[in-house]
């Protein structure tokens, strides 16, 4: 756990907060300087005066992204100010850079009032190539992410509605599997009606999520058809036609409960009510609505998730955010649609049924991690995450006519991997010669678990035929323990192979003193 002390000096030692402006280009002469400022920068200025296209090719404005707030609904900390709120940003900025490669200036602006925030943010579209707009109280949030996209020509993006709604429907796509329901039947109760809520109950009904299996509740309870007290135009959308008056009465039969609200308002009686393999998606930070503990003592056939990394099925936005503005700057998309978020999601859901390298399961001090209830969406230090949701977003914006340029996904995939580091870079360029003719692979240790890992993961990236030696009914059972499949790959046991006398001549010829 971290402590108030830590926090602080992780803050102010050295350099004070956690961002700087780096120099790109080498500026260690004079001649540098002529280059990088006058009199070399005039003809920039011209090739984007004559082309404003051109811009995301002589300016850094393509992978620059304005983290922009008010400070009037810092999570978990409410109304503290835009001024406050600036080590959140920062730290947006933070995670923006480590995940994706994206530089962000941090905008806090001070204003409550909705039409001179959206007018200082659209006057700033010249220097960005995208908004994200973060910690903005509802319902103004709505309206001045509604108004910016329809007025801006680059991507706008409220993280705090869509970057929960995204993450957590693949979460809850595949918790449905694996409770062997349909999105189509399940009821669903959502805890909160704020901006997070309502861009979920939105964000679910893509999925096959039906309207009227969704009862919302506020503080005030269900948000059912002749409410009136606490109602605004946005809870309207989610009103329903039921005698549930408290969250109680809701939960009785439900199949998920998604908490977007406060801590603790879950009991354990609560969540015995439900159906049966019920989803609990508590999502409240620091303190979700029901303890994970709680919650599976409970009921010990809950599928669970919170916000929180010290337990299974952590719901983290920074699975999202990074990703999709990195696959909308890399071809230059107006917005971020639905088909992108789709996308998102649906790469994210994919991605939890792959079978995770070990770089990640050490990164999490872990001896396996594998699609099942405690695995149902990635993990943030995953860094296949980058590739493949990038990827997916930019295909989604070209296929839905946003972007304004066109790439080559395979090759694009590339690209991302390179982004993650040379020896990345290095390990894609010998993949993809290993594509082109993939070769038999002999593992003399193919009964060992990190050889059966590697074994599906060769066969799933296409660089060749592996071939596990050793007793194979053991290594068949060793691969359905770890949840791996063996599709693709040969196993021979030499104790039941008839000896080779060529083999064992050649081998005693090379290796007798």
């Amino acid at each position: 756990m971290v402590t108030k002390q830590e926090a602080l000096d992780y803050h102010s030692k050295g350099r004070p907060g956690k961002i700087e402006v780096v120099n790109t280009k080498s500026t260690s002469t004079q001649r540098d300087l002529s280059l990088a400022y006058t009199p070399g920068v005039a003809e920039p200025c011209r090739e984007i005066a004559r082309d404003p296209n051109t811009a995301s090719r002589y300016t850094a404005k393509g992978n620059l992204v304005a983290v922009v707030t008010n400070g009037s609904a810092v999570l978990g900390l409410g109304n503290i100010g835009p001024l406050a709120g600036k080590p959140v940003m920062e730290g947006k900025g933070v995670l923006f850079k480590r995940f994706a490669d994206i530089d962000v200036f941090d905008i806090e602006l001070n204003t409550s009032d909705v039409d001179e925030f959206i007018t200082a943010v659209r006057l700033m579209e010249p220097t960005f190539g995208g908004i994200n707009l973060e910690d903005i109280k509802a319902p103004e949030c709505f309206e001045i992410e509604r108004r910016l996209v329809e007025s801006m020509n680059i991507p706008v993006f409220h993280d705090d509605q869509h970057g929960t709604a995204i993450i957590s429907a693949a979460a809850l796509i595949n918790a449905v599997e694996l409770a062997g329901k349909r999105m189509e039947d399940i009821r669903m109760v959502i805890s909160g009606a704020g901006a997070a809520a309502i861009s979920c109950a939105r964000h679910y009904q893509n999925f096959g999520v039906r309207h009227e299996n969704i009862i919302m509740c506020d503080s005030r309870g269900p948000i059912y058809q002749g409410r009136t007290a606490g109602i605004n135009k946005f809870k309207e959308e989610f009103m329903v036609d039921t005698d549930a008056r408290t969250l109680a009465d809701a939960l009785v039969d439900a199949d998920v409960f998604i908490g977007l609200s406060t801590g603790g308002i879950l009991t354990p009686e609560m969540v015995k009510t439900m159906a049966d393999n019920p989803i609990v998606f508590a999502m409240a930070n620091p303190d979700p609505e029901i303890t994970y503990e709680d919650a599976t003592g409970a009921r010990p056939d809950v599928i669970m998730a919170t916000g929180r990394s010290d337990y299974p099925n952590q719901v983290n936005n920074v699975l999202g955010f990074p990703f999709i503005f990195r696959g909308a700057l890399d071809v230059e998309a107006t917005a971020i649609n639905t088909e992108m978020k789709i996308a998102a999601t649906r790469a994210l859901a994919e991605l939890a049924h792959m079978d995770v390298p070990d770089s990640v399961t050490q990164a999490y001090s872990t001896t396996s991690l594998h699609f099942g209830r405690d695995y149902i969406i990635p993990k943030p230090l995953d860094s296949r995450v980058l590739p493949h949701v990038a990827s997916a977003v930019a295909q989604a914006a070209m296929e839905s006519g946003v972007a304004r340029k066109q790439v080559d996904i395979e090759a694009y995939k590339e690209e991302l991997e390179s982004r993650l580091g040379r020896s990345r870079a290095l390990m894609m360029r010998i993949t993809h010669k290993a594509r082109e003719h993939p070769k038999k692979i002999v593992y003399p240790e193919g009964e060992c678990d990190k050889i059966i890992r590697a074994s599906q993961q060769v066969v799933a990236e296409g660089i060749a035929r592996p071939i596990l030696l050793g007793n194979e009914t053991f290594i068949r059972s060793e691969a359905d323990r770890l949840n791996v499949s063996l599709d693709g790959v040969e196993i021979l046991d030499p104790a039941r192979m008839d000896p080779n006398p060529a083999y064992i001549q050649s081998i005693y010829e090379q290796r007798q003193r």
